[in-house]
């Protein structure tokens, strides 16, 4: 069942479409750090377009029947690479002929990710819990579409009384980890992540894991 909901959500996304995995594990930071205006900082540059949420773009009670039908069938849950002890994302291409990835994001329990900026388009559509951004004041629920304008800096951020966040996100290009300092140039490049890196995970968790480090190709275009 889920290669048939990963079908229909895929369809939903552009062709050409990281997260900055410096993840830190809270109970109140989230939602204290979204509702302070002190730490409201710039999301993108004068000249960058804007972002784009359009809510409920997709009725996931309406395939109720058909999940609950194929609720016995499962997969491997060493498919998913750990980042830490509450963050993993699940593999569904490494485009290394384009330079873009696409996979599913699962983020268990409230907690905020690295702020970060993106140098190309980001596509976003939520299947569980709900996220945002500190520098913006949208909430990407279940069948929430969201696009990332590159130029884009931005802190992610799960509130505390979300068990489990799981988003499919379409990257191309490369994101560049930024510091929280605000200056001119929207903080200093502090590392990076793209397809390459993205696949390099991959391959040492199907490695240390058993399923063998090959695995990873299938994903691979």
């Amino acid at each position: 069942m889920i290669n048939i909901i990963l079908c229909l959500l895929l369809a939903l996304l552009a062709t050409h479409v990281s997260q900055a995995f410096t993840v830190i594990r809270t109970t109140q930071v989230a939602s204290r750090i979204r509702r302070d205006p002190k730490h409201t900082l710039s999301a993108a540059p004068d000249e960058a377009l804007s972002d784009i949420v359009i809510p409920n773009v997709f009725d996931f009670s309406a395939y109720q029947s058909e999940i609950e039908q194929n609720s016995g069938e499962t997969e491997d849950p060493r498919i998913w690479v750990p980042q830490t002890d509450c963050l993993s994302f699940r593999p569904l291409c490494f485009c290394t002929s384009q330079g873009y990835y696409v996979n599913l994001l699962k983020f268990k329990g409230g907690g905020v990710l690295g702020r970060h900026r993106h140098s190309s388009p980001v596509h976003a559509l939520t299947l569980k819990g709900s996220w945002g951004y500190k520098e913006h004041d949208w909430n990407a629920k279940p069948g929430t579409y969201v696009f990332e304008p590159p130029g884009e800096t931005h802190t992610l951020i799960v509130d505390e009384d979300c068990d489990e966040m799981v988003t499919l996100f379409h990257v191309t290009g490369s994101l560049l980890y930024v510091s929280e300092d605000e200056d001119e140039d929207g903080g200093e490049v502090i590392g990076f992540d793209d397809v390459f890196s993205k696949l390099e995970k991959a391959k040492k968790w199907y490695a240390e894991c058993g399923l063998g480090e090959d695995y990873v190709t299938q994903f691979v275009r």
